[in-house]
């Protein structure tokens, strides 16, 4: 685990332009003065226009250094069950770069973690399309992470899927170990268990969104209100943890994801016997309060 000084490397995945977290942990990233972001990936459909997504707000926050690159839009085996980025229609006269639909992610991904062996944390926080090709392709690579950490699965508190995970179930398997590829060093999931806690209704969050960085953001967020009367920290809360770990508590076991109907998706965490092997580390419990005060001390901060 990092000490409190050290800088991070950071590969962020993500599906922004369906639900609004996803802005808001690359708003977070962009202000945290310990992440160093090496690039951002994007998946599912429409994965040039969340590029463009992407590339707004990076680039409002004076970083469009930062590399940049799409990735799969459709799950391994099942049915698209989100074809569109619907707050992309926000971008408007937003500067950006624009983006083919060529998948240069993958290849991204591998060539970048195996240029820094142990340095790396990839932060996933949408379905696991890319990351589950990149484990099966090179089936070294998760070896070479420092650590590994998503957004996604339900673990504790109830049965049933969560969207990320059921979003491309086969990959989450593999994700989670379902194949040949070696066990990242660190492997950490942050479930609806404990993010469903991180709650803010919209009108606190129009009054609390006036950091630079969130500009654009906002935008984005107006058209997620228009259907929601809040926002869910889920994917904020993943890279804060990255951070600052102890804003929750954890479980150590071993996750078993199903693939079979009806309950393809579905996380299953299993406790170990003592000296079985533990490869998972599930969050359990949240500091709400903590949570948001390091997010927003952050993004108003820098």
């Amino acid at each position: 685990m990092p000490t409190n000084n050290d800088r991070v490397k950071v590969l962020f995945d993500t599906d922004i332009g369906s639900d609004i977290d996803d802005a808001l942990a690359l708003a977070y990233l962009l202000r945290e003065p310990r992440c160093e972001l090496l690039g951002i990936t994007t998946v599912t459909g429409e994965p040039a226009r969340r590029a463009e997504m992407v590339s707004a707000v990076c680039r409002h926050a004076g970083r469009d250094d930062i590399p940049i690159h799409v990735g799969v839009s459709v799950p391994l085996l099942i049915p698209q069950p989100q074809p569109r980025a619907p707050q992309a229609e926000a971008l408007g006269n937003w500067p950006r770069n624009r983006f083919s639909n060529n998948p240069t992610a993958i290849e991204f991904l591998r060539q970048t973690i195996r240029a820094h062996p142990g340095e790396i944390t990839l932060l996933a926080v949408g379905p696991l399309t890319n990351i589950g090709l990149l484990f099966a392709a090179d089936p070294e690579i998760s070896s070479l992470l420092q650590s590994l950490v998503l957004m996604g699965g339900r673990f504790f508190t109830a049965q049933g899927g969560e969207w990320n995970a059921i979003g491309d179930p086969h990959a989450t398997a593999i994700v989670y170990g379902g194949g040949t590829q070696a066990w990242p060093p660190r492997h950490v999931s942050y479930g609806l268990d404990v993010t469903s806690r991180c709650v803010m209704p919209a009108d606190e969050c129009r009054r609390r969104f006036t950091a630079s960085v969130l500009e654009p953001v906002r935008d984005f967020a107006e058209v997620w209100f228009r259907h929601q009367p809040r926002i869910t920290f889920h994917d904020p809360l993943a890279a804060v943890g990255i951070f600052d770990p102890d804003v929750c508590r954890y479980r150590q076991g071993r996750v078993v994801v199903s693939t079979t109907v009806p309950t393809a998706g579905w996380t299953v965490f299993q406790p170990v016997k003592n000296g079985e092997p533990a490869p998972h580390t599930v969050a359990c419990d949240v500091d709400a309060d903590r949570f948001f005060n390091r997010y927003f001390s952050i993004v108003n901060e820098y």
